[in-house]
């Protein structure tokens, strides 16, 4: 058991729909149009949130230097075009935890891209991070993603209520965790 995970490997996950890679400044492009995407907006970004090229840029440009979180880029293994990410963030050496997220733009949904995405990213964090728990927060409303958590073994820990004004309706967040033992227990 790796009780130090290292952050500064950004590994190449390979899986049967989905190639994990790390991220380069040239995906920033791609990016960006994934990231104008209605329901990318909706489900990530706080409103207002002000979004230039320069600095998406910046931000996968640097993604590979991080050492305390870990951002891949989600490619169609198929066609090998990036289709969104997968991030483990917040890293707390303490709790051997982390928190994930992920966002697919259009062309990645409802092909199992994401479903096996989470999986190789959730699989990396607790058999070769050593990470004890991997937690996530999504809308209530993000039925898609919570179908995902879900079947990837996600375990639903609460509802934090009405949390946020979304679109003028009030918004629950839900909360959803998965602890190492109830990972190699699915496997």
């Amino acid at each position: 058991m790796n009780n130090s995970p290292d952050f500064s490997v950004k590994p190449v996950l390979i899986g049967e729909k989905t190639v994990l890679r790390p991220f380069g400044e040239a995906d920033a492009e791609v990016m960006a149009e994934i990231i104008e995407d209605p329901e990318v907006i909706r489900f990530t970004f706080e409103p207002g949130t002000e979004i230039t090229m320069e600095r998406l840029r910046s931000w996968y440009g640097s993604r590979s230097a991080q050492t305390d979180r870990l951002d891949l880029a989600v490619t169609d293994r198929a066609s090998g075009e990036l289709v969104g990410e997968v991030v483990l963030y917040e890293w707390d050496r303490a709790a051997r935890s982390c928190t994930f997220r992920t966002l697919l733009g259009p062309r990645g949904r409802g092909r199992g891209l994401g479903t096996e995405a989470t999986r190789l990213i959730v699989g990396y964090g607790f058999e070769q991070l050593g990470l004890h728990r991997i937690e996530l927060e999504a809308w209530g409303d993000n039925r898609r993603a919570l179908r995902v958590y879900e079947k990837v073994g996600f375990v639903v820990e609460g509802v934090r209520r009405e949390v946020e004004l979304r679109g003028g309706e009030w918004a629950d967040a839900v909360v959803m965790a998965m602890l190492d033992r109830e990972w190699a227990g699915s496997r």
